[in-house]
């Protein structure tokens, strides 16, 4: 069979594809069949003897004996059903009793999100990890900030680091509570009021929601509320977004005319006609696909606003989005682990990079330090973006154009326009704000291993 989308044969790790495969998904939903099984047989609907017959005839469908069944029915989830009774005989008479399709359908979504956003998690928390590691290590090494492109005050590579460390953080955090509004079960039946099953309705959502390890939906109607879809698909393609600024940091700060930061490219192949290319190819594929993932999520917000109780339109759409928001997302954190751990960083670059303005980036601190000795911060800012302007022409520092300035002089001595160009003395509390960072950070991992803990 010819192999068409790209996530069939280069995205997405094994174990994310497993989740997501039709093997994967057909095995899930056998799952909640199974379960809705068990909990009519505890109320004595069928035999224990039926149940398990049914068990184990179910380990042997196929996806290609359920799809040849959807052919003639139309129908994927009856398909599957058909295919369980057919091979169960008398024993399978009760499978998907009292239940609508989408009560096995969005049940195993809630499982396999779980599993899913487990992978994600694990990840993540390893991107963190060299975060918070190279925010630690290079907390003092100084650089010049960039706003619009251009040179701003000082900061340090560290303080760049803790930035998005935080920002990755909201991301983990995100996810956390996320898992509570798409985790979740819907057993139900056909608009939500589970009339099939009469008085024993909550008692079977019960027992299927326990044997799944899931909470279920406070209310649902045939479909579980496409919100939090929409919200879940949001969030991974936010996490994308940030991974996404990091690499056009990385892209941007290696070029060769800053050649501060650069991606480990190894002996990997950069053009197939310049030999001397080191393109930043990791960094570019985590751009791209990050614009994949946001298109990804106006299609579930469409999913949102279906008619009355449900329409049929979210289901073929949420084929490709679920899983190809999976297997991106999946994509994207591997590649990002990649460029964190093969990353190369070059601080005699940043050394001359800082040196280039000639001092003209703390001109900041000058106005500042004219304000602190009494002059009106307004024409503290006018006279020091006169002498920038001086400087810039004549080609000379600040400093320079500083001390011969009979304004400043007769404001500040050499020795404090000397401190107050110093770069060094120009980085506020950096150093608690990366720390605050780091906290912030340990805060949300203690929370995600609590949880873990209370589910596993």
């Amino acid at each position: 069979m010819d192999v068409i989308c790209p996530i069939d044969w280069r995205y997405g790790s094994k174990e994310m594809r497993e989740i997501f495969s039709r093997e994967g998904i057909m095995n899930y939903r056998i799952k909640v069949e199974l379960a809705l099984l068990n909990a009519l047989k505890a109320l004595g609907y069928l035999s224990e003897q039926d149940l398990e017959k049914v068990k184990n005839v179910s380990a042997l469908i196929t996806p290609e004996e359920v799809d040849k069944l959807e052919e003639k029915l139309g129908h994927d989830v009856m398909a599957l059903v058909v295919s369980m009774a057919e091979k169960a005989g008398d024993a399978g008479r009760l499978i998907h009793f009292g239940a609508t399709s989408y009560d096995i359908v969005d049940t195993a979504y809630a499982l396999m999100f779980k599993d899913a956003l487990n992978i994600i998690k694990r990840k993540l928390i390893n991107s963190l990890e060299k975060l918070k590691e190279f925010s630690i290590k290079y907390e003092n090494q100084l650089m010049v900030g960039r706003t619009h492109g251009q040179h701003a005050v000082p900061t340090t590579l560290g303080f760049k680091f803790a930035n998005y460390l935080y920002e990755l953080t909201r991301s983990l955090e995100r996810l956390l509570e996320v898992e509570n509004r798409v985790v979740l079960g819907k057993i139900s039946g056909a608009v939500g009021t589970m009339a099939a099953w009469g008085k024993d309705g909550l008692k079977i959502e019960e027992l299927v929601m326990k044997e799944l390890g899931l909470k279920p939906h406070a209310i649902s109607t045939q479909v579980a509320p496409r919100d939090g879809f929409a919200e879940l698909i949001s969030d991974l393609a936010i996490m994308g977004s940030s991974m996404d600024r990091f690499s056009i940091e990385v892209r941007e700060l290696m070029r060769p005319e800053i050649g501060e930061v650069a991606e480990g490219v190894g002996n990997r192949v950069g053009s197939s006609t310049m030999p001397h290319k080191e393109n930043p190819v990791t960094a570019e594929k985590i751009g791209g696909l990050a614009k994949v993932l946001r298109g990804l999520v106006l299609s579930e917000m469409e999913n949102i606003p279906l008619w009355h109780e449900r329409d049929l339109t979210n289901s073929s759409s949420e084929r490709f989005i679920i899983s190809h928001a999976f297997l991106i997302i999946d994509e994207m954190i591997d590649s990002f682990n990649e460029l964190l751990s093969n990353l190369r960083i070059n601080p005699e670059s940043m050394h001359r990079n800082l040196e280039l303005s000639k001092g003209l980036n703390m001109a900041e601190s000058l106005m500042i330090n004219l304000t602190l000795k009494g002059l009106p911060r307004h024409k503290a800012h006018e006279i020091v973006s006169r002498i920038s302007r001086e400087a810039r022409r004549s080609g000379k520092s600040l400093f320079e154009t500083a001390i011969n300035d009979e304004t400043v002089m007769s404001i500040l001595t050499v020795d404090e326009i000397r401190r107050a160009l110093d770069p060094l003395r120009y980085l506020g509390e950096y150093r608690e704000l990366i720390h605050r960072s780091i906290k912030a950070y340990e805060h949300a991992l203690k929370r995600a291993n609590e949880i873990k803990t209370v589910t596993d």
